[in-house]
């Protein structure tokens, strides 16, 4: 006879549904695998009514949560729920009560991460969250599980299909930021205010998990430098494709060259020289022929680079009911396992690897640009602008500019050598005060993934 675990939901919305339809539809088939029957045995949801993409029985919902968290004949809690607040209070109580979780929740842990897996610890249970990450990918699996012996050298990511949506539609239709914005509110492709995710914030919250799983120590979400898609035009995209790169909102986690100041560890002991890692969340340049550069529409995708496996990519939907919907059922079938071989934890939720390590501040980052001005066209002005980027020690290796605008304001653009951001910055902001730069300097990094 099969072991039965039981499931206690916690949301009963777009996820929530999605987790309960999948179900429905192949129990059998996940029981056939791991040996296990799985049950929703309550679901705690705001509304008795509120709409859902499928259909789930009154006779399983309540809107009460500790119902769920409470209940003794619940094994396992799925938070569905979203959010900071209530979010952690239910995944608190319920790990108090010494029972496994599973959560799609990546702003919660963003920002309580270390305060819920130390809870876990401290009861002998696990939490779960693929689902937290690009969807369905499975990346938190592969980085925790598939590549444990690998030391992380780099992680690329396109983690947010909301942006990688807009400029796709820009670089293939030649549109503008601010019209495919428009037209992907309109479709459901973006959110009305859109800024979590044209803002970079929702990556950030993505990369800083995978940061912190692939390195062994919390990334703080205040330390990851992050930009958004803004300042991205056509004529950007124009002009990337010309120069043989394509524009995309990465999520960025590498080893930095060199090592960090002495860190103290138990009895003011020296534990060796700290891991430098660059995490960040920025639009960049990437080179056309790059297997990241055809992950098109809101599909999402992560390059992670290993020292013993080499290079990997996982691919496929980073949103949605049904994708979120096979992320959060294949670790109830972890937790279901767990549960079956008499084990808590196979293996723990974060690992932390006793490694000491920080993250380098953007200003000591060194990397290559893009630079877009709009200049005056008249003799002089490209000399006077290249004389500002050899004082801060920066390199031209090529200038773009359309011919036959003289005395006309015009694009001017530069790919420059790399120089560590505290000096393009500086740059910068002198070149944006010269009389013959006619608005603010648009740059972005260039990233060459090898």
């Amino acid at each position: 006879m099969l072991r039965q675990v039981n499931l206690g939901m916690l949301g009963g919305g777009t996820v929530g549904s999605g987790v309960f339809h999948a179900l429905q539809r192949n129990a059998d088939l996940l029981a056939a695998r791991i040996g296990v029957q799985v049950r929703i045995r309550k679901i705690a949801v705001k509304a008795f009514d509120e709409p859902r993409p499928y259909p789930i029985p009154r006779a399983l919902l309540t809107t009460r949560w500790e119902e769920v968290v409470n209940d003794p004949q619940v094994d396992v809690v799925l938070e569905l729920v979203g959010g900071t607040t209530i979010a952690k209070t239910m995944v608190l109580a319920a790990l108090e009560r010494g029972k496994t979780v599973v959560t799609a929740n990546k702003a919660l842990l963003s920002a309580a991460g270390p305060e819920l897996f130390a809870a876990a610890a401290r009861r002998g249970v696990n939490l779960y969250y693929e689902a937290s990450v690009c969807g369905g990918i499975p990346i938190i699996k592969a980085l925790r599980e598939g590549f444990v012996i690998n030391r992380f050298d780099a992680l690329y990511g396109i983690v947010n299909g909301t942006c990688n949506y807009i400029l796709t539609r820009m670089k293939q239709e030649g549109a503008e930021f601010a019209d495919v914005l428009a037209d992907a509110q309109k479709q459901g492709y973006a959110e009305t205010p859109p800024d979590l995710d044209v803002d970079g914030h929702d990556a950030r919250h993505k990369i800083g998990i995978l940061a912190s799983l692939a390195h062994g120590f919390w990334v703080d979400a205040g330390q990851i430098h992050t930009e958004g898609i803004r300042e991205v035009s056509r004529l950007d995209m124009q002009f990337a494709g010309q120069l043989g790169y394509t524009i995309k909102l990465l999520g960025i986690v590498k080893r930095v060259e060199g090592r960090g100041s002495r860190v103290e560890g138990r009895g003011g002991k020296p534990r060796g020289d700290g891991e430098r890692i660059q995490v960040s969340v920025y639009p960049a340049l990437i080179p056309s022929g790059h297997v990241l550069a055809d992950v098109n529409h809101v599909f999402n995708a992560v390059f992670v680079r290993g020292d013993v496996v080499g290079d990997t990519m996982f691919y496929g939907r980073g949103a949605g009911k049904d994708a979120t919907a096979s992320a959060v059922l294949s670790d109830v079938a972890d937790a279901a396992l767990d549960l079956k071989l008499g084990g808590q934890v196979r293996v723990p939720p974060f690992v932390n690897h006793a490694r000491d390590g920080r993250i380098v501040p953007m200003d000591e980052i060194v990397s290559r640009y893009y630079v877009r001005l709009n200049v005056v066209d008249r003799p002089g002005v490209l000399a006077r602008i290249a004389a500002i980027f050899a004082r801060g020690r920066i390199g031209i290796s090529s200038v773009v500019q359309p011919e036959g605008h003289e005395g006309e304001s015009v694009p001017l653009i530069l790919m420059l050598h790399e120089a560590p951001n505290a000096a393009m910055r500086r740059a910068l902001a002198q070149i944006a005060r010269l009389p013959v730069v006619r608005a603010k300097p648009v740059m972005f990094r260039v990233e060459t993934l090898s």
